[in-house]
């Protein structure tokens, strides 16, 4: 990434306060650029946004919901960025399954809202749509799976993010493009880091389980996931971000950002590596029924790696490693806020795998 491009940069960023949000504000205030978030307030307490004290290093915090299109479009407006990034979701499987349509509603009308809203801001050049690696239909051939495969969705949450590649793909061509606007849709693997305290997700429940001694109860350990550290697509979306301004309509697409396939781990081998490095910590299969999730998932990264030359940085177990330290370190009472831009200046310093 060329922090030049960067610097004094406006960038809209929905999702703000959340895990994967957090990392992506605070990268992009590391390297100059003038962040406007617009978010709800962060779901959970720790939480990313207030244990690194993250609002200081914005330029401004708006607490708002991307389905109020009116609030929203008057927010991007009054900023006139020249990027926005939409990562504002309801991002867990099994939540949307206990809220299927605040899930539908958040993901399919909350993307489309900031599609309408940027129609009518004259300053925004490109918008980067995160999406996820549940987008797709998934059928069972156990394959890595490439932009062009099949999209659709077994719950509510995957179908949601399914339309909203579809969405992605209308606005661009029936409105967007002729506006000179370039959008571009990301999907990325099962993100790991510090600062997540998310329910029903691997790292979070692994480290309340450690932290109130208890057995961690894993329910899959068979499924295979895209293990990665946080940091490995938040840099593809920018250097994305980056060609969609400079070079345009040749970028305005769907991206994966996965890691290499052997990095692809079963839950029950990460939950085994972490319990490898962190003291007290044990874990057992969960034999109740559970509701359907995805058994296999691989990223093909062809497209990132030629067309944009990203690469992943971190391996997975360099990856568990640092998620690890950034919970020890959070734990014993550090400033979070300058550990994790260490964190940052870490994974830019260390050679692409």
């Amino acid at each position: 990434m060329n922090r030049s491009f960067w610097k004094g940069r406006k960038v809209f960023l929905t999702g703000h306060t959340g895990f994967k949000g957090g990392w992506t504000a605070l990268l992009l205030s590391q390297m100059g650029a003038k962040v406007y978030g617009y978010s709800l307030k962060p779901p959970t307490k720790p939480n990313f946004f207030m244990t690194t004290k993250l609002e200081k290093c914005l330029s401004k915090s708006t607490i708002a919901n991307i389905l109020d299109l009116k609030k929203l479009t008057k927010e991007i407006k009054r900023v006139g960025p020249s990027l926005i990034i939409h990562m504002a979701a309801q991002p867990l499987v099994r939540e949307s399954y206990n809220m299927p349509l605040q899930t539908l509603n958040t993901n399919i009308i909350g993307t489309a809202n900031i599609f309408e809203a940027a129609r009518q801001t004259s300053t925004i050049k490109a918008i980067v749509n995160i999406t996820t690696d549940k987008c797709y239909e998934n059928p069972t051939q156990n394959k890595p799976l490439k932009e062009n495969d099949r999209l659709g969705g077994y719950d509510p949450y995957s179908s949601s993010k399914a339309c909203a590649e579809l969405i992605t793909s209308a606005y661009r061509r029936s409105f967007l493009s002729n506006a000179r606007i370039h959008v571009a849709s990301v999907r990325a693997g099962n993100v790991i880091g510090g600062g997540d305290w998310a329910e029903d997700r691997l790292i979070p429940d692994f480290f309340k389980s450690v932290y109130t001694n208890k057995t961690m109860i894993v329910r899959s350990p068979n499924a295979i996931r895209p293990w990665q550290h946080v940091l490995e697509p938040i840099s593809g979306y920018l250097l994305l971000a980056e060609k969609l301004i400079k070079k345009g309509r040749n970028y305005a697409s769907a991206w994966n950002f996965g890691p290499e396939n052997k990095d692809a781990k079963t839950v029950g081998w990460v939950v085994d590596q972490l319990c490898a490095i962190t003291l007290r910590a044990k874990w057992k299969t969960d034999d109740k029924k559970q509701p359907h999730e995805t058994a296999f998932l691989k990223l093909d990264n062809t497209k990132a790696k030629k067309k944009l030359n990203w690469k992943p940085r971190w391996n997975i177990k360099i990856a568990l490693s640092n998620t690890v330290k950034w919970y020890q370190y959070w734990k014993d009472g550090y400033d979070m806020l300058k550990f994790s831009r260490k964190q940052i200046e870490q994974f830019h310093n260390h050679k692409k795998i």
